[in-house]
């Protein structure tokens, strides 16, 4: 395994781009763009002040670059380094802001959620969408992104408006049978609309494209509920994560309930197989040892080896009991993630930090269970193949296959905290984001 030297970041603002050519990163005001391959500087770009979020439109032409505190947002080309675009959405303000699937538009949500204002780069037209909800995933696009659905609230109430994107005219505006709305998100064949409410209520409900209500399910009542969800690649089953640290499918025939996956501290069943992270000293011939010793053995014999253990059923996990007079308490199911050919199921209770659960969807089982030396920071699965990447805040990275789990340490010196890891579409490398120290932030190329 390769790795790239260190390059400076500003928050965990690094973004492959979607065709997977380029890596675009941001130090303060500079904009950076890297050859993913010679990682050589393609270009840079200077905005108007720190820059607070970026993203690339769906055909890695151009780049979004959002100044949240001026309410700015600049656009830039690769293809015409000279030509860029400022939207300045003045006394409104800004909250967030977004790309269109095709590219060309721009969808920014104003202060308050006031409104969310669609700027076409083309036309340079202006149009409105009123009444916006503040909740944590308000907008979704479908797959092919044809539709765009909008969660909004009004007089009390909650609604979804689904509007064709091509022209940006409702089809269709719905009230949801909802206490609060939380968040929304289509199946991925764009067929299906999820909503779940707030997480003082176990409530999901599904849609159709033309606004009616398919389903509705709720596992319990009087006790805290959804907390996650995923929809399967195939759009055949829809996970949900709850406080209850129980993942219950639902498949897309009868929208019912057909297993749910919990996550006891024990893990007792002789099928499921448990690999444990361990540490080892590394063993330093002596022979090799000097006075004063040399940088590369003095850092050698203060490191650690990691390797996993295959651990013997029954194993128990590390539990943590949350603390019942908080808001946002630590517990529940609060990762998801199925793998890209839908075979597996990666899951993360909260309950018990430093394991990560992945479920074999074929048989509907557990499969393997990696318990770590620290907590679980972040997780994705490599975009071509059943490959899992996990990070610890550690200075290695995992990873793991049906054919085993390595351990893989970054060689650098000093403290490496990776916080975060990125995929690149062909699955070939991926970036690690690390936190240092002294509170900056750097990435580097694997």
């Amino acid at each position: 395994m390769d790795f790239s030297e260190l390059f400076k970041l500003s928050g965990l603002l690094g973004r492959f781009s979607p065709d997977g050519k380029c890596l675009a990163s941001c130090v303060q005001y500079r904009l950076v763009v890297r050859d993913v391959n010679t990682l050589q500087i393609l270009q840079l770009y200077t905005c108007l002040d720190q820059i607070q979020y970026i993203e690339w439109s769906s055909d890695s032409l151009f780049i979004l670059c959002a100044m949240y505190k001026r309410g700015i947002v600049q656009v830039w080309s690769l293809e015409q380094p000279d030509w860029h675009c400022k939207i300045d959405e003045g006394s409104a303000g800004l909250v967030a802001s977004c790309w269109s699937p095709d590219g060309r538009h721009i969808l920014n949500t104003t202060e308050f959620h006031l409104r969310i204002t669609v700027w076409s780069l083309c036309t340079k037209s202006v149009s409105y969408i009123k009444y916006p909800k503040a909740c944590q995933q308000g907008i979704a696009f479908t797959r092919d992104g044809r539709y765009m659905a909008v969660a909004e609230r009004r007089d009390c109430k909650d609604f979804i408006s689904i509007f064709v994107c091509s022209d940006w005219q409702l089809l269709r505006h719905f009230d949801t049978e909802t206490q609060d709305l939380f968040g929304i998100e289509w199946a991925p064949n764009g067929c299906v609309l999820a909503a779940w409410d707030t997480c003082l209520e176990y409530k999901i409900l599904l849609y159709s494209l033309d606004g009616r209500l398919l389903s509705t399910y709720r596992a319990y009542e009087w006790s805290l509920g959804i907390k996650s969800i995923a929809w399967s690649p195939s759009s055949q089953f829809l996970a949900i994560g709850s406080y209850d640290e129980k993942v219950r499918i639902l498949n897309h025939v009868t929208w019912k309930k057909i297993t749910e996956f919990e996550h006891p501290a024990t893990i007792a069943n002789k099928r499921t197989i448990v690999y444990k992270e361990v540490e080892k000293s590394p063993s330093v011939e002596t022979e090799r040892l000097s006075f004063p010793p040399t940088r590369a053995l003095a850092s050698s014999l203060f490191s650690t080896q990691t390797k996993y253990d295959i651990s013997q059923v029954p194993v128990s996990l590390q539990y943590v009991k949350p603390v019942a007079d908080r808001a946002n308490p630590k517990m529940g199911i609060g990762m998801l993630a199925f793998s890209p050919d839908n075979c597996f199921l990666a899951t993360k209770n909260d309950n018990i930090p430093n394991a990560v659960w992945i479920w074999d969807i074929q048989k509907l089982k557990l499969f393997v269970v990696l318990e770590q030396l620290c907590a679980i920071q972040s997780f994705q699965w490599d975009p071509r193949q059943p490959r899992l990447a996990v990070c610890t805040g550690n200075s290695r990275v995992y990873l793991w296959s049906p054919a085993g789990c390595v351990a893989v340490q970054v060689p650098v010196e000093g403290d490496f905290q990776i916080v975060s890891l990125s995929w690149r579409s062909s699955g070939d490398s991926m970036a690690l984001l690390r936190l240092c120290t002294c509170g900056s932030f750097s990435f580097l190329l694997v």
